[in-house]
């Protein structure tokens, strides 16, 4: 397949992406265990026998723990730090002390939280930091300055975000010197707004698109890598019970199924390639922690689906046909 956008840029990194969000455990207080280190081992070893080399994380992941036992893997293999991409995001704060859940953006915040996550993994840099939503309350000016601060100490050596819209990273991009290359969507082939809102130009349809307007191509035009997170849309085409799913859904992942009978491999290569044949080069970050599962999504990087394949089972997910 062709380079992607972050290869471009000299970030030898894989195409797919192993997201780390199952690793460490629950979402609770829980310490890490032996077998929640012996499960991030083998995840770490199907990924890298996929030929996946990068690893995206959050502050939030499983509350810290999921950077901490990645960074116990790391700790007991540190021949693996420079074979490896290494990707966290800060940004989302839970509720504490009677205040909601919020988004925070400012300085302080952004130094605290790469700060925690470098202690937790063990490592002394981050490939990528992204920034994990929108903070309304973003003065672009203080994410600057907490970029150039990292930077200059050699924290971070490159920048992205999460879930923005072209005019948000416009709007940080205008404040700060270095480039923000990553920003990271919801991708897949059961949310398909990001190619509704191209297909709806000028169709009464386009009432209903929420993605927002002409983020795909300013990330294109600006060399700015398209990662997809839940890009197996949560198991739907791939084995999950479908008895309360609506119609197209089903047909999708029977076309799913046949397709990979036919060319002899997997579901989730099926619905990895069906991503990663789109021209915006786009990079799935796959949420699973199973080593068999990671090992069905690496068949991905060796497929490649024709126009008219790519074509049924966009118009199958949507359910109708095309304007």
């Amino acid at each position: 397949m062709n380079t992607i956008p972050i290869q471009r840029r000299g970030l030898a990194a894989s195409r797919l992406v192993l997201g780390c969000m199952g690793l460490g455990g629950g979402w609770n207080g829980d310490p890490i265990t032996n077998q929640h280190l012996a499960a991030a081992h083998a995840a770490v070893d199907a990924a890298l026998e996929a030929g996946i080399n990068m690893f995206d994380h959050a502050d939030i992941y499983t509350r810290g723990k999921a950077e901490q036992v990645f960074g116990q893997v790391l700790k007991e293999r540190p021949e693996l730090r420079e074979r490896i991409v290494l990707q966290s995001k800060c940004g989302i704060r839970f509720a504490d002390k009677g205040i909601p859940g919020r988004y925070d953006f400012s300085k302080e915040h952004i130094l605290r939280s790469v700060d925690g996550s470098l202690k937790r993994l063990g490592v002394e840099y981050l490939d990528i930091l992204l920034f994990h939503r929108p903070d309304p309350l973003m003065e672009p000016e203080e994410v600057a300055e907490a970029m150039s601060a990292l930077k200059s100490a050699g924290k971070v050596r490159a920048f992205g975000v999460s879930n923005m819209s072209a005019g948000q990273i416009r709007l940080l991009q205008a404040y700060s010197k270095e480039p923000l290359i990553v920003n990271q969507l919801e991708m897949s082939l059961a949310k398909i707004g990001w190619l509704d809102q191209g297909v709806h130009v000028n169709q009464d349809a386009a009432k209903e698109d929420i993605f927002p307007e002409g983020t795909l191509e300013y990330c294109r035009l600006e060399n700015i890598q398209i990662q997809a997170w839940g890009p197996l849309a949560q198991g739907v085409f791939s084995g999950r019970d479908l008895s309360d799913q609506p119609a197209s859904i089903r047909e999708t992942a029977e076309l799913v199924q046949a397709m990979a009978d036919e060319k002899g491999t997997t579901r989730e290569a099926i619905i990895l390639a069906w991503l990663m044949r789109h021209p915006a080069g786009i990079q799935p970050v796959i949420g699973t922690a199973n080593p068999e599962r990671i090992r069905a999504c690496g068949e991905a990087a060796n497929l490649t689906l024709t126009r008219e394949e790519w074509y049924t089972l966009y118009v199958s997910s949507r359910g109708r046909a095309l304007p």
